[in-house]
Order: C-alpha cells, then structure tokens, then sequence
C-alpha cells in the first residue's frame, strides 16, 4: 500500500524545511560497509575530529553536502544514509530510532571511531538521543534540531492523518529525492513513517534516562513545530545536564535553512569548538 502526504506535510516531517535546497538525485562518491543485516551508505569528507551528520526520516547524507564543505576543514565529517534510506539497504523492512543507533554504533566502529560529535534533524537527533543513552562515554558533543523525547499526540495524529490520505505519488517527492531503488523505496519509507502513529518504546526517554547524558548538548527548535510543541525541547533541556536551549522564533520544524542558514552553522562550530561545561541557553547570536 502507498501512502500520500501533502507536499508541505511531507518536506516538514521528513526533516527539510520548505526553504531547504533541493540536492542532487543521483548520489556522486560516498562507499557502502556491510553492518549487521545491511549494507550501510556513507559518505566522508576532511580530517580530525569525527563529526556525524544525521538526517531526518525521508533524506540521505548527501542532504549534508553545503554544510560539509564548511565543517570538513575542522572535522572529519561522516554523513550515513539512516536504515532503508538514500543507498542503505534494509531488509528487515523495518524502520526504528533504537535500531538506527545500533547501525550508526556499528559503522563507526568498522571506521574506527571511538568518540564523536554529531548533528541530527528529527529522526536524526532521536537516533542520537539512543547513542547518547546507550553509550554516553562516546557522544562528546551534539546538536539536535527538531528532536523530541516522545512522540506527542498532535504528532500521532498528523502522522493518523497522512496515512489515511490515499495514494497520491506526487505528494512524495521528497522522499524521491533520495531513494535510489525507486517506487519500493519510497513505499516502505512511506509505511514506515505512518507507523510512527501507533510505535511504542521506540521515542520514549524519561527524565532519569535523558540525565544519563554525558555529551555536550545544544537543543534547536522552532517555536512554530507542527509537531513537537516547544515544551518538549523545554523539557530536554531541563532533564540534560550541560545542555543548551535554542528557541527559534517563528521557526518550523527544522528552523536551519533559507536566512537561517548562516546563523546556525555559525553557532555550531562556536557550540563544537567550545570548552565542556558551555551549557546554557544559546545562542548569543540569534537567527534572522
């Protein structure tokens, strides 16, 4: 069965703002490593420090790219396409924050990386929230955009709504900017995003959990999110020890592209190259 979403649903939830530039179909470089049940896409630019960048669910690595030509002459950076996304196989057909963690932890072993930095967009921060909970000594810093703890019900229900919608293949264009195996790609990335309306224990951090962090945290968040209102980041800040909160006014789901741009990377590499112990609220220089 396919599923549709309307075009703004569909580029919102999947962890691109409207404004986002649109990349590339056909994905140039990057390598693929055999980890567990799949074969895990990735791309690598620059040297030094690790530094992962995670999409949102529906995108790829490749999302990265204009990011990367800034941060790679300080990082070595990492950009994976997540289970079943962009060119990662997935044949378990099955799509989970905690299993995400469990493959990113399994790719960085393969390229020896013990400790890392990371950014993660919606799905993205959420399989960081499990790196950062199951492994705290390796996470040292990260940044999550968008991200939410649990899945609240104004969430549960946009996600009802979008898989009762019918088949209407136009609606998914974004998530065709990154499948690379065509219409079955797209499909199970569709049904497994409407699964999110009923998935338990998957997005499910308590207060005690989240305290358990060790790493640098920066919490990004749009004001105006259709789908985690602005008590959740509210939340994870107060539960994180040494985080950091940045509200983002008149910001959507992710509040990082278009006039945005500039100020958030200039932010995260002030907020990656700062000293432990910087925890706050951020920024000092606000987005326009």
């Amino acid at each position: 069965m396919t599923y549709a979403f309307p075009a703004w649903f569909a580029a919102l939830l999947c962890g691109a703002a409207l404004s986002a530039p649109a990349f590339a179909q056909s994905s140039t470089g990057g390598q693929q490593v055999q980890v567990g049940d799949m074969r895990m896409h990735y791309e690598e630019v620059g040297a030094g420090d690790a530094l992962v960048l995670l999409h949102g669910f529906g995108g790829c690595g490749r999302e990265w790219r204009a990011q990367a030509v800034r941060l790679a002459a300080d990082y070595r950076v990492i950009m994976p396409d997540l289970r079943g996304h962009g060119g990662s196989t997935n044949p378990s057909d099955a799509f989970t924050h905690r299993q995400a963690a469990a493959d990113l932890s399994a790719l960085l072993d393969r390229l020896g990386v013990d400790r890392f930095k990371a950014i993660g967009i919606s799905s993205g921060g959420m399989t960081l929230l499990h790196m950062a909970t199951r492994e705290p000594a390796r996470v040292e810093a990260m940044v999550l955009v968008g991200t939410a703890h649990y899945f609240p019900e104004q969430a549960r229900a946009i996600t009802r709504r979008a898989a009762e919608a019918g088949p209407r293949l136009a609606d998914l264009d974004y998530f065709r900017q990154c499948a690379t195996r065509g219409e079955t790609q797209v499909d199970a990335l569709a049904r497994q995003f409407a699964g999110f309306a009923t998935s338990a224990g998957d997005v499910d951090f308590s207060p005690r959990s989240l305290g358990g962090i060790r790493a640098r945290t920066l919490i990004v968040h749009g004001d105006r999110d259709e789908f985690f209102p602005p008590d959740i980041p509210v939340a994870m800040h107060a539960a994180i020890p040494d985080s950091a909160l940045w509200i983002v006014p008149g910001g959507a789901h992710v509040p990082i592209h278009g006039a945005r741009a500039q100020a958030f990377e200039d932010e995260v590499l002030h907020f990656l190259r700062d000293a432990p112990g910087a925890g706050g609220v951020a920024p000092s220089r606000p987005p326009r």
